[in-house]
């Protein structure tokens, strides 16, 4: 099941309609998967997607404060400023968005990986590439820092959000180093072992 589909994207952003729906639909499963669920954490996130109907539709009788998380709502804060929240949309899409346009430069042939060349068009630099994949991801974030106040403003309705440092860190884009071991070999000077190294872990 998907929460946004084609449709969606033609809201926020103009692909070519010879992108075909089962395509995209691999990078919202991944993005849904990858970003939004670390993001809003397990909990939250598997008793969300049990309002939805297998079309990707919220269901009629799913909790309000859900449909406002997912649509979007104008409300006022503690401070007693109206807050206009765009919803969950956005973000998720702009992450499945900047996932499409890294793997789409890339395909995956009988022979081999292969890069997309058409006449009349220059295909971009692996740097540029890379450029715009961060300002999809950033234009994500910035979403995402809004559903992050949405979630604080009703921290009441969404007893099952934990806010902590993995929900940022969920939405950090690159490789990160999650450890560092700690022997010889990072010490300068040092003896070492050829056999320690430093650990990247996805963890």
């Amino acid at each position: 099941m998907i929460l946004i589909d084609q449709l969606t994207f033609q809201r926020y952003e103009d692909i070519s309609a010879n992108v075909k729906p089962e395509r995209l639909k691999v990078f919202i499963t991944k993005a849904q998967d990858l970003d939004l669920k670390p993001f809003l954490g397990r909990t939250l996130y598997f008793d969300f997607i049990k309002h939805f109907n297998e079309d990707g539709t919220i269901k009629d009788d799913a909790p309000q404060h859900y449909k406002d998380l997912l649509n979007g709502s104008e409300y006022l804060n503690k401070r007693g400023h109206i807050v206009l929240y765009e919803g969950l949309l956005p973000t998720l899409l702009y992450f499945a968005f900047s996932r499409f346009i890294e793997a789409d430069a890339i395909r995956y042939t009988s022979t081999g990986p292969v890069q997309k060349q058409a006449d009349q068009s220059i295909r971009l630099s692996p740097a540029e590439l890379s450029k715009l994949v961060q300002q999809q991801r950033s234009v994500a974030n910035a979403h995402a820092n809004e559903v992050q106040k949405f979630l604080r403003d009703h921290r009441d309705d969404f007893p099952l959000w934990e806010d902590n440092g993995k929900n940022r860190t969920a939405r950090q884009s690159g490789p990160r180093i999650r450890a560092v071991d700690k022997s010889d070999f990072n010490y300068p000077g040092g003896s070492y072992s050829q056999t320690n190294y430093l650990p990247l872990t996805d963890n």
